[in-house]
């Protein structure tokens, strides 16, 4: 298996090339990225979601796989935002809480997992992912919203969201065999890429805004800390703890290493901007995550692959 930073220079490249396109749409077309945002989080993401399940053929393991992940980062999610939620401000901890269930699985990790994983090991990936995405714009998206709105006024938010729909539809008509028609899936096939151009532009489109007094080293080092210290320790932990309890492939194993090493979610700035919760601030921890990664992506896999027997 190829670790070699230059590995990784190709997916990093090409999606900070998208961050500075958003850079340049801003400053220079004076585009505004909050319609964009609100655009991904209640067309784009659930068209992507919806795709991805109807051509992936959900089984009950793969969906078991997706509910296993989804139950961790939530917990972990909670647990962050009890510890923070005095520490930080309410936008800042909000924001804090729901970064620490995510990370950038899609628009960085795919790429990654395509060049690391075999074709099944890249399907356990997607299913992993899955369970992360369902977290974000439900458990996540309720505790960034409660840093700026009521209890009553988040959950509404939430009822509103159509992946969650989205999700339960797909599920359905697979368990009922519906095969959608192939112009239909054909015209669902540019959503995937829509979905990350516009989510790598939006954080360029949010730095063009940013100035000096955004920065917050206290809340950037958290954020670090969670993504490149929380993450690797939880996933390394759960192979371990799965390796004793039950024959453990390595695919599996290898996509849950990988899901502990992407940057911090590009999500982070969509659901701030949507929210209006700090998206100068999530930009910023966005970027600086997403530039230690070919650095320690390698080093960190590495050693994870070396305590997991994996090497």
């Amino acid at each position: 298996m190829d670790l070699a930073p230059a590995t990784l220079m190709g997916p990093l490249l090409m999606l900070l090339g998208y961050v500075g396109l958003g850079f340049l749409a801003a400053q220079r077309l004076k585009i505004d990225p909050r319609p964009i945002a609100t655009l991904l989080v209640y067309l784009i993401a659930p068209l992507t979601i919806f795709r991805a399940l109807m051509n992936g053929g959900p089984t009950a393991a793969y969906l078991t796989l997706s509910l296993a992940m989804f139950l961790l980062v939530s917990a972990m999610a909670l647990l962050v935002h009890r510890l923070t939620r005095h520490r930080f401000g309410p936008q800042e901890g909000a924001l804090l809480a729901f970064s620490s269930g995510t990370g950038n699985t899609g628009y960085f990790g795919l790429p990654v997992a395509l060049i690391l994983l075999p074709p099944e090991g890249v399907t356990l990936y997607l299913f992993c992912m899955l369970g992360i995405n369902l977290y974000e714009f439900t458990v996540g998206f309720y505790l960034s919203a409660r840093g700026h709105f009521s209890v009553r006024q988040s959950l509404i938010k939430i009822a509103r969201l159509p992946l969650v729909y989205a999700f339960l539809l797909a599920l359905l008509l697979s368990s009922l065999g519906v095969v959608l028609p192939e112009p239909m899936m054909n015209s669902l096939a540019v959503f995937p890429a829509t979905y990350t151009l516009l989510g790598m532009m939006i954080i360029g489109m949010t730095l063009s805004q940013v100035t000096l007094a955004a920065w917050d080293t206290r809340f950037v080092a958290a954020c670090v800390g969670l993504r490149y210290v929380l993450w690797p320790l939880v996933m390394v932990g759960a192979v371990l703890v799965l390796q004793q309890l039950t024959p453990l492939a390595p695919e599996l194993a290898m996509a849950l290493l990988l899901l502990g090493v992407v940057p911090m979610a590009s999500n982070v700035v969509v659901v701030a901007m949507e929210l209006g919760i700090q998206p100068q601030k999530g930009a910023l921890a966005v970027l600086t995550t997403t530039l230690l990664a070919p650095l320690l992506i390698p080093f960190y896999l590495g050693m994870m692959l070396y305590l997991t027997g994996l090497a």
